[in-house]
């Protein structure tokens, strides 16, 4: 009988046990198919507030994967191609052939070359540009061999044939198949055929680095230059260490003495590679970074809005049956996937975008998978407070939240003492009724108006450099080579000429750096009597022999400061000069060292290289070089000076972009904050209504309160914008060695008219909320 007991209970048991768990797994897929519907009825309900915030995620996090991949870009264009061609650490230019033992020094394991090179100049299309042609075999070498990108390698079986490296050829539109004619030393002309473009990791992009690099079978550059004397020896050495770049460069030195020209290591070619990508991918991240801080803040008070607007909804899942977990899992649920939708959406166009304008497929994946990580955690943070305040909802369905009450503020008491209408004042009233969320939305409004401003300084920058190009070391706007004329007779053309207001001789040279094993460029132009107008922004110009101006990248290389002396190494010949003064320097990272040219030795400055050209005021230097070039016969080079803001043109199409996302930033804070007025003054509109108010001074009313909102936000962030811009853009200038000094604010109008447009913007998003709740029939009831 016992054992029938047992057995019976034991059936019953189990079936109890079992009807339970059948209860419970039921009452959780009821609980997760009601809480879907649930979401999916809110998200329906506000599709506008959804997608704006979807917007503005994606627009981040678009952003940011565009600094980091330009950021990326701005040093992988050396290490991928430094990869790909097996490239050397140290690359040296000697009169003759090196001795066999330069490959016995400690630390290097293979030898590029040495590898004649010979100089010429290339004409085309009107134009003529420096070229080194370098002879290399037809055969691959193993270590610096250029990699083609287009066409063939060099062929015995073409023996006219030339590659020629990719940025120089984009520059003389240049295409497999294209004629291509070099004139030597001697004036003889040679014409070549394009058999290929190619990529080189052993000098930067041209024009930044000159002269322009092509490759030629030995047997052809005997042909074009059979004497020696006139052309030079490269080698590149390969090390088992990169960073003992900087000892083999100095016990080359030592080892060589008066035969080596220059030397440079790996470093000075990635930075001549990096400099554009760096600066916009910087202006990327300052505005991602930033950006992503005000989309947290609209993330933020768009999930506090809500979950204040769906009190009654929550309360009421509460007494369902609705735990408090399960209220902030479904808040959780539906403000993190928006935000994670738009991480994807991000993600996804801010690759297609890198990849479209780099032209590669090859985008980082670490630093993606890292803004996508960081971007979902600080989401999931941002959302994640007002969710836990919801799950903290009390099962009271019939009891709304209503606005704290409390004294007048200041303001509004101000509005009553100078008597504005009522509306005006219970708009101003309403504006700090909560003063956190009001805090908040002005703090939110104020970060991307600060970016905005930030974004309009670089535009002025860029402006600057476009209308006053001498402020950045462009009083010349031609240069004038003698091509096929003597020195001489060049500049009586170039002087004789009515739209030249001033001549002045140069010369560049690379000069060894003491201490540093690696070549610098000495820019010899104007003499210390008529020196060329450097833009000196500390110290002063040169006005006698042996003082000199330095770029803020040559200072740093060498750890100098103004009043110091430097000894540089040209062409075997001691150079000392007395840095007196800083300018400012966009060429190769500012790492240049001005004098006059008559600080150089003859050896060095007679004949003069070029002539710089400044025009008189409103001459047009396409028709001055035009008559030039009539006027020599066309054996002139004339070539016009290139703008640096000429190269960053696209900063402007990104400012515009990153603007627009900051403005989608503040749209949400701004919808959030309507909203949230909206249901705290529900029943006070009815009420207003109720004592007469006109849906016009009911409109007026909500408007008013925004409107604070609004002023006090854009005014501190135009006022904390302008106070840091010039600091900023100086702050870039000065780490990338232009130096600083280049920082321009936005104009007083510029900045006007930006504030008016942002709160003239507000004010009518503001309005359209308003409007609707102006005219809907609002009935009194019973609170």
């Amino acid at each position: 009988m016992s054992t029938e007991m047992t057995s019976g209970m034991s059936s019953e048991t189990a079936s109890g046990m079992t009807s339970g768990m059948s209860s419970g797994m039921s009452s959780g897929m009821s609980t997760v198919r009601a809480g879907s519907r649930w979401i999916a009825a809110d998200l329906r309900a506000r599709k506008g507030q959804a997608a704006l915030t979807v917007l503005l995620v994606a627009g981040i996090v678009a952003a940011l994967i565009a600094a980091v991949t330009l950021l990326e870009d701005g040093t992988n264009p050396w290490r991928s191609l430094f990869a790909q061609t097996n490239g050397a650490h140290v690359w040296l230019y000697t009169k003759d052939s090196p001795p066999d033992g330069i490959g016995a020094i400690d630390g290097v394991t293979r030898v590029a070359g040495p590898y004649r090179s010979a100089p010429v100049t290339v004409a085309g299309n009107g134009k003529k540009e420096p070229a080194a042609l370098r002879a290399l075999p037809s055969a691959v070498a193993q270590v610096a061999h250029p990699v083609v990108t287009e066409g063939r390698w060099l062929d015995q079986s073409q023996v006219d044939g030339v590659v020629v490296e990719r940025s120089f050829a984009t520059a003389l539109r240049l295409k497999t198949g294209s004629p291509l004619t070099v004139i030597a030393l001697s004036g003889e002309r040679h014409t070549l055929y394009v058999r290929g473009i190619a990529d080189s990791a052993e000098q930067g992009f041209y024009p930044e680095w000159t002269p322009g690099l092509a490759w030629v079978l030995p047997s052809m550059l005997d042909r074009i230059e059979p004497m020696l004397g006139r052309s030079e020896w490269v080698t590149g050495l390969r090390l088992s260490d990169p960073e003992a770049a900087q000892i083999v460069s100095q016990r080359v030195v030592v080892m060589l003495e008066d035969q080596l020209q220059r030397v440079y290591t790996w470093r000075e070619v990635r930075a001549a590679m990096e400099l554009d990508n760096r600066l916009l991918g910087t202006l990327l991240a300052l505005f991602g970074v930033v950006g992503m801080v005000a989309a947290a803040l609209a993330l933020a008070n768009a999930a506090g809005g809500r979950v204040l607007g769906q009190l009654r909804d929550l309360a009421t899942l509460k007494s369902m049956g609705f735990t408090g977990g399960q209220v902030t899992l479904l808040l959780l649920a539906e403000h993190g996937a928006l935000g994670l939708l738009g991480i994807g959406v991000g993600a996804l166009t801010g690759w297609a975008g890198t990849v479209a304008a780099l032209g590669t497929t090859s985008v980082a994946p670490v630093p993606v998978l890292t803004i996508v990580g960081c971007t979902a955690l600080g989401v999931l943070a941002a959302v994640g407070l007002p969710a836990w305040r919801g799950g903290r909802t009390p099962p009271i369905p019939d009891v709304p939240a209503a606005p704290p009450r409390g004294h007048l503020s200041r303001l509004a008491r101000l509005a009553l003492l100078v008597r504005l209408p009522p509306a005006l004042i219970l708009g101003t009233r309403d504006a700090f009724t909560r003063r956190l969320p009001a805090f908040l939305t002005a703090f939110g409004l104020a970060v991307p108006m600060m970016m905005i401003t930030i974004g309009l300084g670089v535009w002025s920058t860029l402006d600057n450099f476009l209308s006053h190009p001498e402020q950045v070391g462009q009083h010349a706007s031609l240069y004038v080579r003698p091509g096929k004329l003597e020195a001489a007779e060049a500049q009586r053309i170039a002087a004789g000429d009515p739209g030249v207001s001033a001549l002045y001789p140069g010369t560049d040279v690379n000069a060894l750096a003491p201490g540093e094993a690696r070549s610098v460029r000495v820019r010899a132009l104007g003499t210390t009597a008529e020196p060329y107008p450097f833009p000196v922004v500390e110290g002063r110009t040169f006005t006698q022999p042996g003082e000199a101006v330095a770029g803020q990248g040559l200072l740093d290389l060498l750890g100098v400061r103004i009043g110091d002396r430097v000894r540089l190494t040209v062409g075997g010949s001691p150079l000392i000069v007395r840095i007196v003064g800083r300018a400012l320097e966009p060429d190769l990272d500012g790492e240049v060292l001005s004098v006059g040219i008559d600080t150089l030795a003859a050896k060095d400055s007679v004949p003069p290289e070029y002539y710089a050209l400044a025009l008189r005021p409103g001459a047009d230097p396409a028709e001055v070089r035009a008559r030039l070039l009539a006027e020599s016969g066309e054996s002139l080079d004339v070539q016009r000076v290139v703008n640096p803001a000429d190269r960053l043109s696209v900063i402007r199409v990104v400012i515009v972009a990153l603007i627009a996302v900051l403005a989608l930033i503040g749209l949400a804070n701004l919808l959030t904050a309507s909203a949230l007025g909206l249901r705290d003054h529900a029943f006070d509109l009815a009420v207003l209504k109720a004592m007469g108010l006109t849906p016009r001074q009911v409109m007026a009313t909500l408007v008013t309160g925004t409107g604070l909102l609004v002023v006090v936000g854009v005014a501190v962030g135009a006022a904390a914008g302008m106070s840091v811009v010039t600091g900023l853009i100086d702050l870039q200038g000065h780490t990338s060695g232009v130096g600083a000094g280049i920082g321009r604010s936005p104009s007083p109008l510029t900045m006007t008219l930006a504030v008016l447009m942002a709160v003239g913007a507000s004010l009518a998003v503001a309005l359209i909320p308003a409007r609707r709740a102006a005219r809907a029939q609002v009935p009194v009831a019973t609170r």
